[in-house]
């Protein structure tokens, strides 16, 4: 607004010639480029117009071709015609060019300013040849045609070249000196020179307001187009919207995204009543706020201006809630116009409060209801509207393995896989019943009306089996498992707590029975649970009370038999238990998070014992995922050395594939950090877990453990056995690698481990464990073992470990199966049984098997089956490698 001022302040003398040239401000430029491009656009009927006046002047004279008059008809053609077209071209060639603003689209304004009126100059100039034939015309019948051809041609030129008035006036100036020559009369020229001299004035005169004009509306559009751009941004960010009304409450105005938010047109809003575009609430609907249409139509009725009163869309899709303010608006004389306003969306605000209120009942993480809600659905599937009971099953779930992949792979993968668990889950249950997150990785399923035990076993099968397909993670492949407790009321439990707690104790049995399967309550069960928390508590004051000890395995060559390293055991003689196996306690320090702390004490106790050995004689840790994730690991390693005085490549750390559940930079870093200590490693328990190449090719392993289920049972003619682990030392001796072959117990399966290229032997037939004084006597010698008397080789055994109830002369029993043939099994049992004893083995589901104990050693024997057996038929659950 400012230019504008100014220039109407500036006095009007001698501002016709600002109209003439006008100056090159940004103003002036911007409206030379729009006149010059209207006149460009009209030079082709410019063009056309020169050739139909030649045209017509050429019927009129009809000059002989190559005399001067047909000469002088052509020649303006000559002139004109192509310094036309050049224009029209360039001009439009420049317009199309990419990336141009409007000074570059047509060529600099100014320049093309004074091009165009250069061709005025070169118009007149043409048109002035053909005045020359004038008079002539005169005598020709037909000279009406040559008047109105002159005539027209004059129009058409002014006309185009008005928006350029040095166009226009160098037309007219050339054509004036024409005029005097063509007439021979300065009488002419007097005449016309005054009239030129006003033409010129009133021509700038009118191009100077022209101007002016241009300028405030190109101010007032920049003004407008700025409010308008704040207008839309402020829409388009969501913070807000804006309407207006007639004065009859109709719409004429209403921002697109509201119509978008209703679904329809806004072409289908205007004219509609500005309160049809919410719903009239009442009551608790309304949330409290006491507005609505009602309240809306009385403001705007009575045309009070109102302020951010709440109402509820008037949405056919999801509810939407809006916060209207409103002003009535008048115009200069008083008359009504209707009303304008502003609105905001208010239904995030409302959709927080009933989050607030529904995570009182749902788990955040997946959506499932959570425990309290669990608790009122189990509630009322045990009970009817008049307290009745009803029948009902409930299913306690666990994740298995969960909280390693928590620790190795991070939390946020751990929430990842929370949410498609949950979502396994309501597909496999669906309608059956109601899926609930207690927390952590703990899950419940209620069942209303159902409690048939097969059909519940298989819903429970099928969960598991669900749970346990492999999940793909941020790039990781991520498996786990499940167990399952059942219990079902109210046979199990009449009340919901009593309910609860069975359904618990059955997913201790579970989990107890090897993960990966369901259990049904059973009242013995009480007596297990119990027995478990007093383990639970025990191994909480075992590591101050010194109660863990280690036993020493050795591993020795091959060739020469003699011993070159130790593997560090640990074992559990419990005050009043006696031994405890280590399959039973290491799950309980699993779940109660001892594992880093038992870890670090072997890993020191080890490096201690075996700086008493010759130096030719490694000691081997085994180091779990959990502690492998931690980063102080390498810290303790050489804490564990320095203490110890044990050079670094004696400790050999035994790592299963478990460690490359998050194959990433921090696995890679911490192989590194370990390697630059200088302690060995092994990969132990290879063929059993993920068995993927890729590790083998970065991971700096030294040896590869082949496991025992590999070894047993390979001198048996037609096992593939012995396939896998010719494959494996192929493997290992084209990386470079040593090979230790786990669970040799025979002349037969020694002789194949040796025929085979493993460099070194771990078993029985070598040694059991032993305490630290029986391995320091072993190494203070000679190094080379003798082996036990003959062995014969026995049927395959798979390692599994199921639960089994031993019936013998002092009752019932419960034991573990850990390694089972057609012929007999290996067993753990806290209960002692003696060579010789009869036995019969119940393994559930009508099987049971009578036997004979061979053998017994600490916590475990072996017994030989009256009748061999098929395996395959007692449908191992799980398979794990047995203990060492």
């Amino acid at each position: 607004m400012a230019i504008e001022t100014r220039n109407e302040a500036e006095p009007r003398r001698g501002q016709f010639l600002h109209g003439l040239f006008p100056s090159t401000d940004t103003h002036d430029q911007q409206s030379i480029a729009n006149r010059v491009r209207m006149t460009v656009d009209a030079l082709p009927v410019l063009l056309l117009a020169n050739v139909v006046v030649a045209g017509g002047l050429a019927f009129v004279r009809r000059p002989d071709v190559g005399s001067a008059a047909f000469w002088a008809l052509i020649l303006p053609l000559v002139l004109i015609l192509p310094a036309g077209a050049a224009l029209v071209l360039f001009g439009r060639r420049r317009r199309a060019g990419p990336g141009q603003g409007e000074r570059g689209a047509i060529g600099s304004p100014v320049r093309m300013h004074g091009i165009i009126s250069l061709l005025g100059l070169l118009q007149g100039a043409g048109w002035s040849l053909w005045m020359l034939g004038l008079r002539s015309d005169a005598t020709d019948p037909h000279w009406p045609v040559a008047i109105v051809a002159h005539g027209a041609l004059l129009i058409i030129t002014t006309l185009i070249f008005a928006p350029v008035p040095t166009a226009a006036l160098a037309l007219w100036l050339t054509l004036s000196i024409a005029s005097v020559g063509l007439f021979g009369q300065f009488a002419v020229l007097a005449m016309l020179l005054p009239l030129l001299a006003v033409a010129t004035v009133a021509l700038g005169g009118i191009s100077q307001r022209s101007y002016l004009a241009s300028r405030r509306w190109l101010v007032n559009a920049a003004a407008a187009l700025k409010a308008s751009l704040l207008l839309s941004e402020f829409e388009e960010s969501g913070r807000g919207w804006f309407w207006e009304t007639d004065d009859r409450g109709l719409i004429s105005y209403i921002s697109p995204q509201i119509a978008v938010a209703l679904g329809v047109p806004v072409e289908q809003l205007l004219g509609t009543p500005m309160t049809g575009l919410v719903l009239h609430e009442t009551g608790e609907a309304r949330g409290g706020t006491g507005d609505g249409e009602r309240t809306l139509g009385f403001h705007l009725s009575t045309r009070l201006a109102f302020s951010e009163i709440a109402v509820r869309a008037a949405s056919g899709h999801d509810v939407r809630w809006w916060s209207l303010s409103g002003r009535p608006a008048f115009d200069e004389f008083g008359t009504f116009l209707g009303f304008r306003g502003s609105g905001t969306d208010l239904t995030e605000m409302r959709r927080s409060e009933a989050e607030v209120k529904r995570l009182a009942s749902y788990d955040s993480l997946t959506g499932l209801p959570n425990r309290i809600l669990m608790r009122r659905t189990l509630d009322e599937s045990m009970r009817d509207i008049a307290g009745r009971p009803k029948r009902a099953a409930l299913f306690m779930l666990d994740l298995d393995r969960f909280k390693m992949v928590n620790d190795t792979l991070g939390h946020p993968v751990g929430d990842s896989l929370l949410r498609q668990v949950a979502e396994r889950l309501q597909r496999i249950v669906h309608n059956d019943g109601q899926v609930g997150r207690l927390g952590g990785d703990e899950f419940n399923v209620v069942l209303p009306g159902i409690v048939e035990k097969n059909r519940l076993a298989t819903l429970a099968a099928a969960i598991i089996q669900e749970v346990s397909k492999p999940y793909l993670i941020e790039g990781s492949h991520v498996t786990i498992g499940a167990s399952v407790g059942i219990a079902i009321a109210p046979e199990d439990g009449a009340t919901a707590d009593a309910l609860v707690r069975n359904a618990d104790l059955a997913l201790y049995a579970a989990k107890a029975d090897g993960k990966g399967v369901h259990r049904f309550y059973e009242p013995e069960m009480h007596a297990s649970a119990k027995d478990r928390r007093l383990l639970e508590m025990d191994l909480r004051k075992v590591m101050n009370d010194s109660g863990l000890h280690l036993v020493y395995q050795p591993v020795v060559n091959a060739d020469s038999e003699a011993i070159v390293c130790f593997e560090a055991l640990v074992r559990w003689n419990h005050p009043t238990r006696g031994p405890i196996s280590p399959a039973e306690f290491i799950p309980v320090a699993e779940e109660i998070g001892l594992i880093p702390q038992i870890g670090e004490w072997v890993l020191r106790t080890a490096c201690m014992e075996a700086a008493n050995w010759p130096d030719s004689v490694r000691i081997a840790v085994n180091i779990s995922p959990i502690q492998f994730a931690n980063p102080s690991l390498p810290g303790i390693v050489m804490s564990a050395l320095a203490a110890s005085q044990l050079p670094p490549h004696r400790l050999e750390l035994e790592i299963t594939e478990g460690v490359f559940l998050n194959d990433d930079a921090a696995t890679d870093a911490m192989f590194a950090r370990l390697k630059a200590i200088g302690v060995r490693f092994a990969l132990d328990d290879f063929g059993t877990g993920y068995s993927s190449l890729g590790y083998l090719k970065k991971a700096p392993f030294n040896k590869i453990k082949i496991d025992q289920s590999f070894v047993r049972g390979a001198a048996v003619p037609g096992n593939r056995n012995a396939a896998i682990i010719r494959a494996i030392v192929a493997l290992a001796e084209s990386l470079e690698m040593e090979t230790t072959a786990e669970g040799a117990e025979t002349p037969d399966e020694l002789a194949l481990i040796r025929s085979l290229g493993c460099s070194h032997i771990q078993g029985y037939i070598f040694g059991k464990p032993m305490l630290s004084d029986e391995a320091r006597a072993r190494v203070a010698g000679s190094t080379k073992l003798a082996m036990p008397g003959l062995l014969v080789t026995r049927d395959p055994r798979v390692a599994v470990l199921r639960s089994a109830t031993i019936h013998g002369a002092f009752g019932p029993a419960q034991g573990r199966v850990r390694n089972l043939s057609r012929s007999g099994a290996m067993i753990e049992s806290s209960t002692a049984f003696r060579p010789g004893d009869t036995v019969d083995l119940d393994f559930g589901e009508g099987r049971r098997v009578s036997a004979v104990v061979r053998w017994s050693d600490e916590e475990r024997f072996g017994v030989a089956f009256d009748e061999p057996i098929e395996i395959e038929q007692f449908n191992a659950q799980r398979q794990l490698r047995a203990a060492g």
